[in-house]
This record gives C-alpha cells, structure tokens and sequence, in this order.
C-alpha cells in the first residue's frame, strides 16, 4: 500500500475503536520529525521521547523562553543555611492519570532515578548530602555544598527529563525503561491506540489542574489544553507530509523539509515559522569503547576532515541565513560560547594530510560502522556527507543505513562492530541542549553514565565541576574556554554546525509556543 493510501484511507481504520470520539471532539493532528520508539523520558534522549514526556508527565520547574526556572508543579520553595536547605512544596490538586494523589516521596524518588542518569542530575546529587520527603507534601534537599542551579536542574528543558512519575514506577533501575505510562500530565497516552512506526495517541487528562497564576510561556506558567486528542502520524516521506498539510489531514508538522518549504509557502491555509531560534547544533557521535576511536589520536586527527558548511548545504541548502559555521562545543551567541581550539575548522580541507594523520595515530584500516537514517531528512543528509569524508580520508566504512528509530535502538548496544555495535553516527540536539555544561549530555566525559559513545575522560570531567563551582558568569566563561580547548583534545564528539528549520502550521491554529513542540495552549478552529 502506498503511503498517501494509507494516509487518506488507512488512519481512519487504525482508529476504529475511538472513531466516534474522534468525529465529535476536537483533534489535533501533528506529524512528528520522527517515530516515538522510547516512552521513557529519562531513559531516552530522543527529541520524539522528549515531546511525548511533556505530554504525559510533569515537572517540578518550568522554564519560560528566557530560561528562568519558575516553579510549576511546587507551589514555591524555601531556602536556609546559606542555601544548604531547601524546602519545595508541592501545591494542591496534583493527581496521577490513575487517580492516586501525587506525592512528596514520588517525587523523591523520581529525582534520584532522574540523577542516576542525566548530567544535571548528577551534579545536583552530589552536591546533595541528603534527599528526603518529611511529609507529603515537602521534598526537601540537605547539601554538602551550595547547588543555587537546583530549580533549573528540576525544570531542565533538555532531555533526560527530570519528570514525577508513581513511587512504584520510580523504583525502576534507571538504564531499564518504564513503560508503563501513569503520569500527572495535561495528556494522557493511549497506549491501546498506539501503531508502531505509524500513530501515537494522546487525550486530554480532565483532571489535571494548571497552575493558578503566571503567564504560559514554554514550560513555564498555566497549561491549559484546549484540544481532547492529539494524534501523531508519523510520515517519513517530505512530499507525503506536504501534501497532508494541504488537504488539511494534518494540522502541524515539526519540522518541513527544506526542499517543501518554497511550495509550503504558496499555500494560503499554511503557515511557516523558524520555532526553535537556538537551531540544532549537529555532530558526529564516536564510540570510545572500541576501535578505531577508542584511540583519542585518531578523534584529533578527523577533526581535520570536517568540513562544515558541506554538512550544513547539505541540511539547510545554500541561504546562509539558515545555518551556522563553523562552530565548537557551545552554541553560537549563548554566554559559553568562545574561540578556543576552533583553528581546527578553519581554512582548506587537506584529506591527504588527515590521512597521514590518522596513519601516524595508528588507524590501521579498522572497519568504521557508520550508522545513517532515512529519517529526519536532515540526518539523512547529515550522514550522506559524513560517509563521504570519512572515505575521503581513507577509513574503511560501513555505512548501514535504517529509520531513526532503529538507529536510536542499535546506539545503545556496547558490543564491537563485529557483534551488532557501531562507531560513528550523524545527530544533533537544539542549541538549547548545549548552551552550558550542566545541559550538554554529549560533552560529558563520565564513562558508563555518559551519552552513548560512553567517552571516559576525567580532565573534561573535571573542568565541567571547574563550571558548576564558579561564581558569576566571567569565571564560568573561563572555565568554558579551557573546556572546549581540552575537548578539542579528548574529542568526545566532533561538531558540525548550526541549523535552522522551520515548522508548517496550518493556518486556524493559535496559540503555538515558541521552541519544541508543547501541546497546551493551542487552539484549533
């Protein structure tokens, strides 16, 4: 069957056991960059996973879209101590999907399985002498040190997120996934209407209480949902998804492919919008557990075949309007940012030379699994350019291409190449994500902790608690000018530009937020 077929035809049965719901109530439809294949926002870091936790689960902060922390499922909180207390209160009528109360020690436990995993966390952990709920209604953090960044660690916007879930939910092993979804979200998933690589399901959770004051603005703020289901069909194929937004199947696709947006433009019941202004910061993740890029030599000396505005046309096409390069470890324009190291990117491409380089490292023609995806189309072009280059400088590749959601699955495997593993991928994150080093997942170096590619380097490591230990923002700047110059010597991952990609509305929908996609606050007409 054809996809358009099944798009016209096919959704509808697919939807069968809810159909007469769906014809009455007010549905948003939304096209997703790609397939929701985790549902476990603190176990995965894909952006889909992300979107789905907002959805489903709360947090105990929100940022607006000036990355002020405000308080979103406390009430507020407390400090003493010279800052070594801290009391947050949970405010009144918060309830999980399954009816139960939500409650301080779910909380507790959620934030420990959240800090197991996820680099803010940890910090935060760490600098915790004691984590404990006095009564139900009180999460309270006794510190070995000063931690003023804790409201921002519990309403981090990046994934892993630090989510409330169940006690009894929280209590799972962090690297195992929950899939059991009780939340206390404004959503709730429909996991009797979820069809893998094809739909997702949410409807509204009627007894969710938005916060009573504020001004909604990212996380931040009331979240009001004005829609009853929200259904996600995924579609890989850029012109299947063009020609859905026109007919008005779809309501609102993540992100339009490059080449559609001239066509999305002329189209009067569309409309198109640049949501998330910080970009998408891409790279190419290494696996530091097997060879050839367990050796820091050969990282070094591939720095030298990046050449990122091929990476970036091959993305974001030719306006450079819609794209950055180069760039280093932070993202261009936040207070991080800085030269260091960056001589590496500037200047001709000499792949003979690298080739020497990687030679003299000690690469000895070892098979380079490259993994590629099919979707997003940006990783698709992303990995094209990447197989290229690392020929051009002679590494034996492997290029295995799949869906994204396959990929995402296959990264987290250990084993070497000859065993199912991998080397090398394309990706990127927002340029949220990697503002600072308390957000940056791929910047860390904390071995088995670490972002898959799991790089042990105890001088990146120590220069990220250099970070969290300074006071006032030139001191930080400092610090993360010696960080970047010593990652562009450990290389936990090699950067290779700056994007910007614009979202398809159609034109009766109010109320979008600015950034990734949030589902409350949005109207349909």
């Amino acid at each position: 069957m054809k996809r358009r077929t099944f798009l016209a035809t096919g959704a509808a049965a697919l939807a069968a056991p809810s159909l007469g719901l769906a014809q009455q109530a007010k549905v948003l439809r939304f096209i997703p960059q790609t397939d929701l294949s985790f549902l476990d926002p603190i176990f995965s870091l894909a952006y889909a996973t992300r979107n789905h936790g907002y959805m489903v689960f709360d947090m105990l902060y929100g940022q607006d879209s000036n990355y002020r922390a405000t308080p979103q499922m406390v009430e507020g909180h407390v400090t003493e101590q010279d800052g070594l207390l801290w009391r947050l209160t949970l405010r009144d009528g918060l309830r999980w999907h399954d009816g139960e109360r939500v409650l301080a020690r779910d909380c507790v436990a959620s934030i420990r399985r959240w800090g197991a995993r996820d680099p803010f966390g940890q910090a935060l952990l760490a600098a915790t002498d004691e984590l404990s709920a006095p009564d139900d209604k009180t999460i309270q953090f006794r510190m070995k040190r000063p931690f003023p960044l804790l409201p921002e660690a519990l309403g981090k916007l990046p994934p892993l997120l630090p989510v409330m879930m169940p006690e009894r939910l929280a209590k799972t092993d962090a690297f195992t996934q929950v899939t059991e979804m009780v939340g206390s979200g404004p959503f709730r998933f429909k996991a009797d209407e979820r069809v893998s690589g094809a739909r997702v399901v949410y409807e509204k959770f009627q007894d969710y209480v938005p916060r009573g004051s504020g001004t909604t603005d990212g996380t931040a703020g009331p979240k009001v949902v004005h829609v009853d289901r929200v259904e996600w069909t995924t579609i890989p194929d850029a012109s299947t998804a063009a020609a859905a937004m026109q007919a008005g199947e779809q309501d609102w696709w993540e992100f339009a492919a490059n080449d559609m947006i001239p066509l999305l433009k002329r189209m009067r019941s569309v409309k198109v919008a640049v949501q998330e202004q910080a970009g998408m910061m891409c790279f190419m993740r290494l696996n530091h557990l097997h060879a050839p890029f367990n050796n820091p030599g050969i990282r070094r000396a591939l720095l030298g075949a990046f050449e990122q505005p091929d990476f970036m046309m091959a993305v974001a096409g030719e306006d450079k309007a819609m794209w950055n390069a180069p760039v280093g470890f932070f993202t261009p324009g936040s207070p991080m940012a800085n030269d260091e190291g960056m001589g590496v990117f500037r200047g001709p491409r000499d792949y003979a030379k690298v080739k020497r380089e990687l030679e003299a490292a000690g690469y000895n023609g070892e098979k380079v699994v490259l993994l590629g995806a099919t979707d997003p189309t940006f990783i698709h072009g992303l990995s094209e350019v990447a197989a290229d280059t690392l020929r051009k400088c002679g590494m034996n590749v492997d290029f295995q291409m799949s869906d994204w959601g396959t990929l995402t699955a296959r990264r987290s495997s250990k084993e070497p190449t000859e065993k199912g593993g991998w080397s090398c991928y394309m990706t990127a994150l927002t340029g949220v994500d990697m503002i600072n080093p308390a957000l940056s997942a791929p910047l860390r170096g904390n071995g088995p902790n670490a972002m898959a590619g799991w790089p042990d380097l105890p001088e990146v490591e120590s220069l990220i608690g250099d970070w969290f230990s300074a006071l006032g923002l030139e001191a930080q700047q400092r610090v993360a000018a010696r960080l970047q110059a010593q990652a562009f010597k450990d290389v936990p991952y090699i950067p290779a530009g700056q994007f910007l990609q614009a979202a398809a509305y159609r034109s009766d929908l109010e109320g979008v937020l600015r950034g990734f996609p949030l589902f409350w606050n949005v109207k349909k007409g």
